[in-house]
């Protein structure tokens, strides 16, 4: 079958099934809101995944009455936290592993991030 992210739906299938216009998702691109695949010929294909956030543009724009800039200011916002989300989980691991190989935090350099300048800390041994 098809992955979640391969373009596989053209854009009258996708309409069908939102029940919405071709021109709501032809609007939709030119705003940025999604970018579909395109075939050789220029064809745009949609995936699962363009699929479930055009979903998520509906929902916004029809039940909350969110306007398309507002629509665009919160998908960036959740794109966001993602990307938060997956690097918080990659420290959670990366933490994990140093409790695992007991290694003090006295003993391995700390390193914290501020603005957008990375600072190093080590701590002095005694």
């Amino acid at each position: 079958m098809y992955s979640y992210d391969e373009p596989v739906y053209p854009i009258s299938v996708v309409a069908k099934i939102l029940g919405i216009h071709p021109q709501t998702l032809r609007q939709y691109e030119r705003e940025g809101l999604i970018e579909p695949g395109r075939t050789m010929g220029k064809m745009r294909l949609y995936s699962e995944h363009d699929i479930d956030k055009i979903k998520m543009i509906l929902r916004l724009t029809r039940e909350l009455g969110v306007n398309l800039a507002g629509v665009d200011i919160i998908l960036r916002l959740k794109d966001k936290l993602d990307e938060l989300d997956c690097e918080n989980e990659n420290l959670r691991i990366e933490n994990d592993k140093l409790k695992k190989d007991n290694k003090s935090a006295a003993s391995a350099p700390m390193v914290t991030r501020q603005s957008s300048y990375e600072v190093i800390i080590f701590k002095q041994q005694n």
